[in-house]
């Protein structure tokens, strides 16, 4: 029997510590990148487990029982996330992203989210605190996660159809347990709840008109998420991808759409409501329609590695800098730098040679480990 190769060990051990750069500057909480998008967004992922296997991003073929997990040393404490946060909000992040992995099994969450909200933007305001989670345990989380400050919950539901459902996820958990996680997340308050769907093609695409009506005329915003080449275990092909213009063409057939304005720049979705005015729906087009021109988002791995994009192929360190005892001034200055020299713009040149690029870049670091 041969041995399995896991690309993503590699993400996980390569050391890449910045460099202190020897004049430090204080935050002005404006930074832009080589191509002067901001610094708005950052995505913290608290743990790189799972208890779903979803073909997409933990096929069980990679994940299985066998997979060696991070062990919890290697895991930024909540003082350490915070601290990390804190100095991000400095340099003008004013929303920060819970993900994983699946962020509800991170034991004491809830604590973690109670010491983020106590922080301001730099004009003063709340920060917009939000998680993304499959909902498995969100009916049990949803109220002590509200109490400690969560503002809002996006949730992943792939079908409605139990079997197709169980199929994507991949450990027979029941749609219906789903389903309920929502609604008492909209009970106690944690909205507008946004659900995605990540739709690949001849396994749930039938999914896109059902999950359509079902969530019409309803308080949740239903996303569908064009199945993505992240990272190296998923067998990315091209001709699985549903193009967003289908799904809009799908749903409009039989529910009329109208398009509408984003909300914000760098807004990830493109947004559409129901002619009659049964609410709306997005569709994020990561692969057929690029939004890298103004993509505002940094990431930051279970073990504290910086990722300046999604299809990343390395990260840099800032727990080490953190643990050899570096000063919030020097970490600052380090963010500072890695953002002032970012080009990143993958899903734009993929859009120009898709499989060239997909096939040259097959050790970009798994999503399960940096999050969605």
């Amino acid at each position: 029997m041969t041995d399995k190769v896991i690309p993503l060990a590699d993400h996980r051990y390569l050391q890449r510590v910045p460099v202190i750069p020897s004049q430090l500057e204080a935050a002005t909480g404006l930074l832009g990148d080589t191509l002067g998008r901001p610094l708005h967004d950052l995505r913290i992922s608290v743990t790189d487990r799972c208890n779903f296997r979803c073909v997409y991003c933990m096929p069980k073929d990679v994940f299985d029982k066998d997979y060696a997990f991070l062990p919890q040393t290697s895991l930024l404490s909540f003082e350490e996330i915070t601290r990390v946060a804190k100095l991000f909000v400095a340099h003008g992040v004013e929303k920060i992203r819970l993900t994983g992995g699946e962020p509800l099994l991170r034991k004491h969450l809830e604590k973690l989210v109670e010491m983020l909200a106590s922080l301001t933007t730099v004009s003063g305001q709340p920060l917009d605190l939000t998680l993304t989670t499959n909902g498995s345990l969100l009916a049990k989380k949803a109220q002590s996660l509200k109490d400690a400050g969560l503002k809002r919950v996006t949730v992943s539901l792939d079908a409605l159809d139990e079997t197709t459902f169980q199929r994507m996820n991949d450990v027979d958990f029941p749609v219906a347990d789903v389903l309920h996680g929502l609604e008492i997340a909209h009970q106690v308050g944690l909205g507008p709840i946004k659900v995605n769907m990540v739709v690949k093609g001849g396994m749930n695409d039938d999914q896109i008109v059902p999950m359509a009506r079902h969530f019409k005329d309803s308080p949740f915003i239903l996303r569908f998420i064009e199945y993505m080449d992240v990272g190296a275990s998923n067998g990315w092909k091209m001709d699985e991808v549903i193009p967003s213009a289908e799904v809009v063409r799908r749903i409009g057939e039989s529910m009329p759409l109208i398009a509408i304005p984003a909300n914000y720049a760098g807004e990830t979705a493109q947004r559409w409501r129901y002619q009659d005015g049964g609410g709306e729906i997005g569709v994020i087009s990561s692969v057929t329609q690029s939004f890298c021109g103004d993509c505002s988002r940094a990431r930051l791995s279970t073990e504290g590695k910086l990722y300046t994009c999604l299809f990343a192929d390395a990260g840099h360190d800032l727990r080490a800098l953190m643990r050899a005892g570096h000063s919030d001034a020097e970490i600052l200055t380090v963010v500072a730098h890695l953002w002032r020299a970012r080009t990143d713009r993958y899903s734009e040149l993929r859009t120009i040679n898709t499989e060239g690029l997909s096939s040259a870049t097959n050790r970009k670091v798994e999503m399960s480990y940096i999050g969605g």
